[in-house]
């Protein structure tokens, strides 16, 4: 079993980052290779703009490369709750932002002709219990009324023909959107940036950001060398890397962890799996799964409260693989291949954050639903950084520090017995 990300240990080579030193001066520098900076870059260039992308390692090796591989529309949240704690009509915008997302993933792949295995499957999201599909029902009416037609309610008679399971009592189906090679997906983004004039730096951690008073422009430092620009956007998500405490103030890092099986018979896919969706349960404690590219069951989750670190790592997996079991009896013997974590931003109310502060601009707080948004907002911010501040959807939501979080999550350990415990009753 390797501690590795299924995503980077399968995608080709990045061949398209700099091997020369950080240096001169350019319009704008992006902090963070994953999908925000990346796509971000992209959407610069392609207005003439001359930018450089510094990542603290890999490109693509942060959450962009380490998460479930899902692009999905549908909030975070619940969107009955987001609605009752921030009114219909910013309910809907929040639904239609991550809509227009998944849209701007389908775009650029298309545009750019990346090779991702991209297949729109859609999302079930399943009920683990009886009262969360009379949950599901209402929330689809609300949808079905405000925002998107296009959903349906799966019940019990017909659950068994999408997930082989005992362990579900039906589904909220929301059919637009997708999933595809994490991996692939970065390089192919990467290389598109790239074509399109954007300068890619590895293992360039950030280490000072300095205001110019004589140019209006930014002096930025980091461990290969510095750069001068006009812009700076800080597209980190939950690195721990880099002056940025601000931000780290206003995010948990929480863990989320994966499992991939050896490849599987084909005929034992359609039967447990014949959509072959995206999926997720309804649980707190939840778990999420797809088949990958090449017939291998990914299968991951909030195994533990905790940061992720190898070889640690190993522990999450057996929880996971124990769930598995569990929810696919016939896969118990499933050989397990990869296994590894990665960090999700969360913020309080599990969205994002984009904007301005002290001058720099930002997109950060993905939570777990970072693949299409992150992406997404790479091109919103490009448009924000040309003064287009009407295209940041989330640019009225205010973003305090969390309370008594310095930047390290000393309460995981407690927000994970509590969701333990609310889960029983939930």
């Amino acid at each position: 079993m390797k501690l590795d990300s299924y995503w980077l240990d399968t995608a080709p080579a990045c061949t398209s980052a700099s091997a020369g030193p950080v240096e001169g001066r350019v319009d704008a520098v992006v902090i963070g290779g994953g999908f925000t900076g990346l796509s971000a870059a992209l959407a610069l260039g392609r207005r003439g703009a001359t930018v450089s992308v510094l990542d603290a390692g890999r490109i693509g090796g942060g959450a962009s490369g380490r998460n479930g591989g899902q692009c999905n529309t549908g909030v975070a949240q619940d969107y009955a709750a987001l609605r009752a704690q921030y009114g219909p009509e910013r309910a809907a915008g929040c639904y239609r932002a991550y809509a227009a997302a998944v849209g701007t993933v389908e775009r650029l792949i298309r545009e750019e002709r990346i090779d991702c295995d991209y297949v729109a499957t859609g999302k079930l999201k399943l009920a683990a219990k009886p009262h969360h599909l009379d949950h599901f029902e209402r929330t689809a009416e609300l949808i079905r009324r405000e925002v998107d037609s296009d959903i349906d309610v799966i019940g019990r008679e017909r659950i068994r023909s999408e997930v082989d399971s005992d362990s579900f009592f039906g589904g909220l189906l929301q059919k637009h959107g997708g999933q595809m090679h994490m991996g692939r997906f970065a390089v192919g983004l990467a290389d598109a940036a790239v074509r399109h004039g954007a300068r890619l730096f590895e293992n360039a951690a950030v280490t000072s950001i300095e205001p110019l008073s004589n140019s209006g422009g930014y002096r930025i430092v980091s461990a290969r060398g510095t750069l001068h620009a006009q812009q700076v956007l800080i597209a980190t998500g939950p690195s721990r890397h880099g002056p940025f405490g601000w931000y780290r103030r206003r995010m948990a890092p929480v863990g989320s962890f994966i499992v991939v099986t050896e490849p599987l018979a084909a005929g034992r896919l359609a039967q447990l799996l014949p959509g072959r969706r995206s999926y997720t349960t309804s649980r707190l404690m939840h778990n999420y799964f797809r088949v990958t590219p090449d017939s291998r069951l990914l299968f991951g989750g909030r195994a533990r409260f905790t940061a992720s670190e190898q070889p640690s790592d190993a522990r999450s997996g057996r929880i996971l693989q124990a769930n598995l079991a569990q929810m696919f009896p016939s896969l118990a013997d499933a050989r397990i291949d990869y296994c590894w974590g990665g960090l999700v931003d969360l913020t309080a109310d599990r969205l994002p954050r984009a904007g301005q502060h002290d001058g720099l601009y930002f997109s950060l707080g993905y939570s777990g639903h970072g693949t299409q948004m992150s992406t997404h907002m790479g091109q919103v911010m490009a448009d924000v950084m040309n003064g287009n501040v009407a295209a940041n959807p989330w640019r009225d939501f205010a973003w305090p520090a969390i309370p008594g979080h310095t930047g390290k999550p000393w309460f995981l350990p407690l927000v994970g017995a509590y969701y333990r415990i609310k889960d029983v009753f939930y």
